[in-house]
C-alpha cells in the first residue's frame, strides 16, 4: 500500500481501478509533394479546420447544458486557436514554399509555437500552450484522418489515471463511468480541477510521479477533500473508505434537504448563501441549490468569442434579465475584470511580463473610461428592474474607488439628461483582493457600501504565490495565518463603519474554512451554485458563538497547515 498526498481539487471519496492514459503521440509521415498538390493541401487544412470547429462548437454546447456557460467558456480560448491567422497564414505559407504534406507542416508549425511560449514566464501564455496542444491534437486528427478513443466509450467504472487532462478530455468524462481522476500536475484553480467540481467527481491533481507509480488496474482510493491517494489499499483501509464513501453519499442528500431553508444559525443569526455566476443561463442552477441571491456576477463573457465590443443594450438586457429573475434577492454585478488570465483580442492589450500585477481590472476600465462608462450606464438602466447592486474589481486604494465614482456619476448624469430611470441609491461597493485594500480597509470602508472579498487573487498576492503553476502551488494556504489576519481586518474595518462584508472567491466555499469565516463576522458567502447546500446545512448546524471560539482559536495556530488539520477536526464534530 502507498499514500501519496496531492492537491484536493474536488471533494468526495472514489475507489475503483485505475485506467491510465498515455500521452497522445502522432506519427506524422513526411511527404514531398508538387506545386499542383498544393491547393488540395490547402482544402484538406481548411476542412480540418472546419471539422474541428464544429466538434469543438457541439463540445462546447453539450458542456454548457449538462454543466453550465461557466465550465463551457473554457472553450472559447480554443475557438480563439482557430482564428488565430498568424498560424494558419504560417501553415499555408511554408506549405507553398517547402512543399511538404500539410499534415507535417501543421505539426513542424505547432512545434514551433510551443517552443516560443514554453521560453516565456507567463502564466497567461502557458495556458495557452495547453490550448494549441488540445486544439493541435484535434486538427492533426482530423487531417490524418484518425480517431481518438475518448473517456466517453469507457464501458466499465474506473479511475482516470494522467499526467494532465486537457478541457476535451474531461468534458468528455461521464459520471457513471468516471469515479474519479489523478494527474501528475495541476492545482485548484486549473481548468481539471474547475470541470471535476462542476462535474461533482472526486479528483486529486498534483500528484508528482503518480503515472510512473501506478500500473493500469491497479486498486486506487482517491480522497479529493483531503488531497490524499492510496494505491493498492490493505483490506482494512478499504473497508474504512467503503464505509466513509457511503456515509458522504448520505450525508450530500442530507446536505440537498437543507437547500431551500433559509441559513440561520443555531442561535438565530441570518447569513448571506448566494451563488457566483459568469452567465445569465447559470441563473436557474443558483435557485436549483437554494441561492438566495447572486454575489458576484462576472461580466467578462460579454467579451468572449466575438470580435466586435459589446453594445450598452448588449449589458442592458443581460442585467435586466438577471435582476428580474432574481429579484428580490439582491444581485452584485462586478464591473468588467479583464487582464491577468483574461485577456481579449478585442483591445489588443499588449503583453506584459507580470499580467496579474499590470494593467487590468480597475486600472483597465479608468484608462479606458468610454468602455467603463457604457458598462455603468448599462447597469444602471438595469437597476430598476431589481435589486441591482455593482462593485468594482481590485481596488488598491481609495483614490481608485473615488475616480471609479466619479465615472459612474457622469453615467448617471448622461441617463437624467436622456429621462432614463434608474435606481438614484444604488449600492456601490469594493472587492478587497490586494493587500493594500486590505490593509486600508478602514478608509475605503468610509466611502463603500459593502466589502467583497476576492480571496483567489488576496491569497496569492498575499503569499507571493502564482496560484496556476503547479511548482509553487502546494504554497497556496487559504488557511495561512497570514490570510486570515487580512480577512479578519476586511471584517472588523467593514463593521466599524457599518457596512456589510461577503466573500466570492473559492474561500467561501471551503466548508471547514467557511466555519472559521462566519466565526470572524463574514456576512455573506458567494459560491458555486453547487456549494450551496452543504454551507447552508452547515450553518444551520452551529451558533455563531461556537463559530466565533472556533475562529479564535484558529487564529493562535503558526501555521496554515495546523489551521486546515483543526478546522477539518471541529468540521467532522458537527457533522456527525
Amino acid at each position: 500500500m502507498i499514500q501519496i498526498k496531492g492537491i484536493a481539487a474536488a471533494s468526495g471519496i472514489s475507489i475503483g481501478s485505475a485506467y491510465k492514459i498515455g500521452k497522445e503521440e502522432f506519427i506524422v509521415p513526411k511527404l514531398a509533394i508538387t506545386d499542383a498538390d498544393v491547393p488540395l493541401q490547402i482544402q484538406l487544412f481548411e476542412e480540418a479546420l472546419i471539422k474541428t470547429r464544429r466538434e469543438i462548437i457541439e463540445l462546447q454546447k453539450r458542456i454548457s447544458a449538462d454543466m453550465g456557460q461557466e465550465e463551457a467558456q473554457i472553450f472559447d480560448a480554443h475557438l480563439l486557436v482557430l482564428e488565430d491567422r498568424m498560424l494558419i497564414e504560417e501553415v499555408i505559407s511554408r506549405l507553398k514554399k517547402d512543399k511538404f504534406n500539410v499534415a507535417f507542416i501543421f505539426q513542424e508549425v505547432l512545434k514551433k509555437y510551443v517552443s516560443v511560449f514554453a521560453k516565456i514566464e507567463d502564466e497567461y501564455l502557458k495556458e495557452r500552450i495547453a490550448d494549441i496542444n488540445d486544439v493541435g491534437k484535434r486538427i492533426l486528427r482530423n487531417l490524418l484522418g484518425k480517431e481518438k478513443r475518448g473517456l466517453g466509450d469507457l464501458k466499465e467504472r474506473v479511475i482516470v489515471v494522467a499526467h494532465d487532462l486537457s478541457p476535451s478530455d474531461t468534458a468528455a468524462m461521464h459520471k457513471k463511468n468516471v469515479a474519479g481522476f489523478v494527474t501528475d500536475i495541476g492545482g485548484k484553480t486549473s481548468h481539471t480541477a474547475i470541470m471535476a467540481k462542476s462535474l461533482e467527481i472526486p479528483a486529486v491533481v498534483g500528484v508528482e510521479e503518480a503515472t510512473l507509480k501506478i500500473n493500469q488496474g491497479d486498486i486506487l482510493i482517491v480522497d479529493g477533500s483531503l488531497g490524499m491517494l492510496i494505491i493498492n489499499p490493505d483490506e482494512e483501509t478499504l473497508e474504512l473508505y467503503r464505509g466513509a464513501e457511503l456515509k458522504l453519499k448520505g450525508v450530500t442528500e442530507k446536505f440537498f434537504s437543507s437547500k431551500d431553508l433559509p441559513a440561520v444559525t443555531l442561535d438565530g443569526n441570518k447569513i448571506e448563501i448566494n451563488g457566483n455566476i459568469e452567465f445569465p443561463e447559470e441563473v436557474p442552477a443558483v435557485k436549483l441549490h437554494g441561492g438566495e441571491g447572486i454575489g458576484l456576477y462576472r461580466t467578462e463573457f460579454f467579451y468572449m468569442n466575438r470580435k466586435d465590443l459589446p453594445t450598452e443594450e448588449d449589458h442592458y438586457q443581460a442585467y435586466k434579465y438577471v435582476a428580474e429573475e432574481m429579484n428580490p434577492f439582491p444581485v452584485i454585478v462586478r464591473t468588467l475584470d479583464l487582464g491577468g488570465d483574461k485577456f481579449l483580442s478585442q483591445f489588443q492589450l499588449p503583453h506584459e511580463m507580470h499580467p496579474f500585477l499590470g494593467w487590468r481590472a480597475i486600472r483597465f476600465c479608468l484608462a479606458r473610461p468610454d468602455i467603463f462608462r457604457l458598462q455603468l450606464r448599462a447597469i444602471l438602466r438595469a437597476s430598476v428592474h431589481g435589486n441591482l447592486r455593482l462593485m468594482y474589481p481590485m481596488i488598491s486604494g481609495v483614490e481608485e474607488l473615488r475616480q471609479a465614482n466619479k465615472i459612474l456619476e457622469e453615467a448617471k448624469e448622461e441617463l437624467k439628461n436622456k429621462g432614463m430611470p434608474f435606481d438614484e441609491d444604488i449600492q456601490v461597493g469594493a472587492m478587497i483582493e490586494v493587500p493594500s485594500a486590505a490593509m486600508t480597509a478602514d478608509i475605503l470602508a468610509k466611502e463603500a457600501d459593502f466589502f467583497s472579498i476576492g480571496s483567489n487573487d488576496l491569497i496569492q498576492y498575499s503569499l507571493a504565490v502564482d496560484r496556476a503553476n503547479e511548482k509553487v502551488a502546494y504554497l497556496y494556504e487559504p488557511a495561512h495565518p497570514a490570510v486570515l489576519r487580512l480577512v479578519k481586518n476586511i471584517i472588523d474595518s467593514a463593521h466599524k463603519a457599518d457596512i456589510n462584508v461577503g466573500m466570492c472567491g473559492e474561500m467561501a466555499g471551503e466548508p471547514s474554512l467557511a466555519l472559521i469565516l462566519l466565526g470572524l463576522g463574514l456576512d455573506e458567502f458567494s459560491m458555486p451554485p453547487q456549494v450551496i447546500p452543504e454551507l447552508k446545512y452547515l450553518i444551520r448546524s452551529v451558533t455563531l458563538k461556537q463559530a466565533q471560539e472556533l475562529a479564535e482559536e484558529a487564529l493562535t495556530f503558526s501555521t496554515g497547515t495546523e489551521v486546515e488539520e483543526f478546522a477539518q477536526s471541529k468540521l467532522k464534530e458537527i457533522l456527525k
